[in-house]
């Protein structure tokens, strides 16, 4: 028995998609704006239909996709990914701030290099040399 939906709650088909690990998670993100449907705010329990447009901001990653299926489950990943169809513009957007993001990752070391270090205790000595007060290292 095969049941298809015309509408569906819009934090449940956020979950059901696997956008959100919970409907409150979803819920939370939709009324704190971060969730527009055909570029407007809407409550949680709003039903949406298929072909509506959702724009999706989680953290610096932000999704624009247009709702293919209804689900009231919770599949597998390929079966949560068939129920939208991102945009392609969205599909940019994301890959390039998905590679800022990397790109940052890489450049940014908290570990000082053996120069750095050397620096450092030159530093340090030069200071115990110059004033009567020590300096004590935080090795």
């Amino acid at each position: 028995m095969s049941l298809t939906l015309e509408k569906i709650r819009l934090d449940k088909w956020l979950w059901a998609a696997r956008f959100f690990k919970t409907r409150t998670q979803a819920k939370k993100a939709i009324v704190n704006g971060h969730i527009l449907v055909n570029n407007s705010r809407i409550k949680p329990a709003r039903e949406i239909t298929a072909g509506a447009l959702v724009c999706i901001k989680k953290g610096t990653l932000q999704w624009e996709v247009t709702v293919e299926k209804l689900s009231e489950r919770r599949g597998a990943a390929p079966v949560a990914q068939a129920l939208y169809t991102e945009t392609p513009d969205s599909t940019e957007q994301r890959a390039l701030a998905q590679l800022q993001q990397k790109s940052w990752h890489q450049s940014y070391n908290p570990k000082p290099t053996e120069q750095e270090k050397r620096q450092a205790k030159r530093y340090r000595e030069k200071a115990r040399q110059g004033s009567g007060h020590k300096i004590t290292s935080q090795d």
